[in-house]
């Protein structure tokens, strides 16, 4: 479980939102969005495991990332291979039982994944664009898998978002280098503080943006209730404290490097409070329109 890192779990619930939006909770709709939910994690799983496999040697040199079982040595590059081999195969043939739209979005999802793990990552921006795209084609699945009506703007939302938090996360990685003689990306030497920073500005607006558009309702084609306007403040509140963060500095403890937490930014909903309280009023008052309105 520890070399699939399962916990990319937390990546893959973004399934679900498209009938958690449209309120739909038949149980086939559950049920269908659950198969999907799986597939996607058994596929990402695959790919991350590839993923290790190549980055293994630059892992190594990592304050964290030399923890993973790869780099640690505590499995293998060709045990990796044929686990992943076994959750690909197992992941398509889950998605055998829903419609076939699903499974090219598995095939699609795939190839650009392994696009990125060989060479895409070490291309400038589209390094960026590569790991969004995973997050909207998982959008798509959840909406496909459920027969679920999804928003244009729900899309680009989810694309922006992405974006965003793919953005911080290459912000974090240069906060926890800067002062140090450590490189485990060679992408990383195209970017730097103020320019990340410049780009950080554009998808802040457009996240806001493209969000506020969703949240104005039917008649634009985006939420089905025009009252999740109501929500518009608690997505600005977490962008503010999700930047926050990025900007924590990073000291030198001892011999280890403390790494910034946006590294990972899955760890953020799990340990950050501010960032728990926002998403529970958000999504509270997004239960409460669904269901009374």
């Amino acid at each position: 479980i520890k070399a699939c890192r399962i916990n990319q779990w937390s990546k893959n619930i973004i399934v679900f939102l498209a009938p958690f939006f449209a309120f739909s909770f038949e149980p086939e709709i559950l049920i269908a969005s659950s198969k999907a939910f799986l597939s996607f994690c058994l596929i990402s799983s695959s790919v991350y495991l590839i993923n290790d496999c190549v980055d293994k040697n630059k892992d190594k040199k990592h304050p964290t990332k030399k923890y993973r079982a790869i780099a640690s040595g505590l499995i293998s590059r060709k045990s990796a291979v044929i686990l992943s081999i076994i959750l690909l195969n197992l992941s398509f043939l889950i998605s055998l039982s829903l419609n076939s739209f699903v499974i090219y979005l598995l095939v699609i999802y795939f190839l650009i994944q392994i696009m990125y793990c060989f060479y895409l990552k070490n291309i400038p921006l589209i390094e960026f664009f590569s790991v969004a795209s995973g997050f909207v084609i998982r959008s798509i699945a959840g909406g496909a898998a459920s027969q679920t009506f999804i928003s244009f703007w729900f899309l680009l939302s989810v694309g922006m978002l992405s974006l965003f938090i793919a953005l911080e996360k290459r912000k974090a990685e240069i906060i926890t280098i800067k002062n140090s003689k450590l490189t485990t990306r060679k992408v990383l030497d195209s970017y730097s503080l103020p320019l990340i920073n410049k780009f950080e500005s554009v998808l802040t607006s457009c996240t806001i943006m493209t969000y506020s558009l969703w949240c104005f309702g039917p008649q634009v084609g985006g939420a089905t209730s025009p009252l999740m306007i109501i929500t518009i403040p608690f997505v600005i509140l977490g962008i503010f404290r999700y930047q926050m963060l990025s900007e924590e500095s990073q000291n030198i403890i001892g011999n280890q490097l403390r790494v910034n937490i946006l590294e990972t930014p899955e760890k953020v909903l799990l340990t950050d409070k501010p960032i728990q309280i926002i998403v529970s009023c958000w999504l509270l008052i997004t239960i409460y329109i669904g269901f009374l309105y």
